[in-house]
């Protein structure tokens, strides 16, 4: 049986969806702070936040910016860039998360970007899998160090 899946851009409506997603793909994060980076969202400056529905229930969403500073790689800047993805257990393999990346192609593309950056964590083997599926190559790995001063 196939799902009739709509999308949109996000409106505030969507908030409480967003952030139990949210909670689903940034697993630890605590809710209060993700709650409060999403209610920041439209001071990020350029940026996108999709979200796909079936029926009226939420099913996933994706969070674009564009980014002016300096991303691994890149050739020029600005450069569009994909800040998260999410899409429930359900409905994946569907093509919901391929269309989220075409919405956000062209919408950095009506930005002026040549290029969409993303990241993700080293060990994430699935999250990878998924970005060189839809087109993303490996720039560099990159491990980051702190100590107490």
């Amino acid at each position: 049986m196939t799902k009739p899946i709509n999308f949109s851009e996000y409106q505030d409506s969507d908030f409480d969806a967003l952030l139990w997603m949210g909670l689903k793909l940034w697993k630890g994060f605590d809710e209060a702070e993700l709650k409060r980076l999403l209610e920041e969202a439209p001071s990020w400056g350029a940026q996108k936040i999709y979200i796909a529905r079936h029926k009226e229930k939420q099913v996933g969403f994706a969070i674009f910016t564009i980014r002016k500073e300096y991303v691994e790689g890149a050739k020029q800047s600005p450069t569009g860039y994909l800040e998260g993805i999410f899409v429930e257990t359900d409905y994946r393999k569907s093509g919901i998360a391929r269309k989220f990346i075409e919405l956000g192609e062209e919408w950095a593309r009506e930005n002026g970007c040549i290029q969409m950056g993303s990241d993700t964590w080293l060990t994430d083997t699935q999250s990878r899998r998924f970005h060189k599926s839809v087109g993303f190559w490996e720039e560099e790995e990159v491990v980051h160090f702190l100590k107490d001063i």
